[in-house]
């Protein structure tokens, strides 16, 4: 079959290389699973250079979520078991963490329905506790994981405000739901979201950048309010000066979704059953900005890791729909 492969760490449009490789062989407990599309992550950048809180042994094939279809013919949504992810014509995954795919959505809608919609839902819902009528600051708001939190914030009834950089990105934001879009290039994010709340504050904040995004968002936290910790985009991890949060009464709140699949996998298969609802309601919906053919994968996630990108992109090995 065909895999990308990455026999080196580095940027992945310099290391991954699409090669002939054998199928992979399912343990106890596995299945084999075609690969109808693979979603492209921010985390598959990490692997290629070496820096997720996972390291495969070389070589490995990133990807780490598809939708695909089981030898006994069921339409799936997957994490591909390391090192064998799912950039390639097939992967192997534990059976006990298959999902069904939604009927309502395409294989490439439904590959991203998966870990960024679980991890908006698990962050505002289970760690954030967002109430309806609550002002909800997403950054990197036309991204893959930030178009998730805006539209299952609207879902909850928030008032959603996205970040962005650039008119391009401002448009996508918008035409996702955001009640107001800041682009960080040309306005101030504080007095934006101090204007848009009365001088309140954001109630949760959505952050998967870090850096100066988490800086921004202590200036403009509302009392009591929730900064979400989701990850680190922009490469730089805040030191949080926790004398700010004592004396501005607000919480700063991790979210490692990945954990729930060993602590609480109930809680993972009861939400994927309320984001199928409101994919079958049409409340949410994937934004998949390009699908791409198996041989732009390399090029995909390069773009994801260089910030250009808008929505999600997905790999289509063959037979998507």
């Amino acid at each position: 079959m065909q895999a990308w492969r990455v026999h080196r760490n580095g940027e992945p449009g310099e290391v991954m290389r699409l090669e002939e490789t054998d199928r992979p062989t399912p343990g106890d407990g596995q299945v084999l699973v075609e690969v109808r599309a693979a979603n492209v992550n921010f985390p598959d950048a990490l692997l290629c250079r070496g820096q997720y809180q996972v390291r495969p042994p070389l070589p490995f094939t990133p990807g780490v979520e598809v939708c695909g279809v089981t030898e006994d013919g069921r339409r799936v949504l997957a994490t591909p078991a390391l090192p064998h992810g799912g950039f390639a014509d097939h992967v192997v995954a534990d059976e006990a963490a298959l999902l069904p795919a939604p009927d309502a959505l395409d294989d490439a809608e439904a590959a991203a329905l998966h870990i960024g919609y679980q991890t908006g839902w698990f962050g505002l819902h289970r760690r954030a506790n967002l109430q309806p009528g609550e002002t909800l600051l997403v950054h990197a708001a036309a991204g893959g994981v930030g178009s998730a939190a805006v539209q299952l914030g609207k879902a909850a009834g928030a008032k959603v405000i996205g970040v962005v950089g650039g008119p391009e990105k401002a448009a996508v934001a918008r035409e996702l739901g955001c009640d107001l879009v800041i682009d960080r290039r040309t306005e101030d994010i504080v007095a934006a979201v101090k204007e848009a709340t009365g001088g309140r504050g954001a109630d949760v904040v959505y952050d998967p950048v870090g850096g100066d995004a988490y800086a921004k968002s202590t200036k403009c936290v509302a009392f009591e309010g929730r900064i979400l910790v989701v990850g680190f985009a922009s490469g730089v991890i805040p030191t949080p000066g926790l004398n700010h949060a004592l004396v501005k009464n607000y919480s700063v709140v991790g979210l490692h979704w990945g954990l729930y699949n060993a602590k609480d996998p109930a809680a993972v298969r009861a939400c994927h059953d309320e984001l199928t609802k409101l994919a079958d309601q049409g409340i949410v919906k994937p934004l998949v900005s390009e699908r791409v053919a198996m041989a732009g994968a390399a090029d995909a996630v390069q773009r994801v890791a260089d910030g250009t990108s808008t929505g999600r992109i997905v790999v289509l090995p063959g037979g998507a729909r």
